[in-house]
């Protein structure tokens, strides 16, 4: 998933580079939301492993 933030990022900041506002905004928000998916994800599993060894 922080591949395709990644993806989007690069392809936004290309079309902004190129002129084309409306897709950089679109990428720029896509690649915005799958980090925070993303950091969402990794806290989520840094507490589960902290439940599972202290179990």
């Amino acid at each position: 998933m922080l591949y395709w933030a990644l993806v989007f990022l690069v392809v936004a900041i290309i079309a902004g580079a190129l002129g084309f506002g409306g897709i950089a905004g679109t990428s720029a928000g896509i690649a915005q939301i799958l980090f925070f998916i993303f950091l969402a994800f990794l806290i989520i599993s840094l507490i589960a492993g902290l439940f599972k060894r202290a179990s």
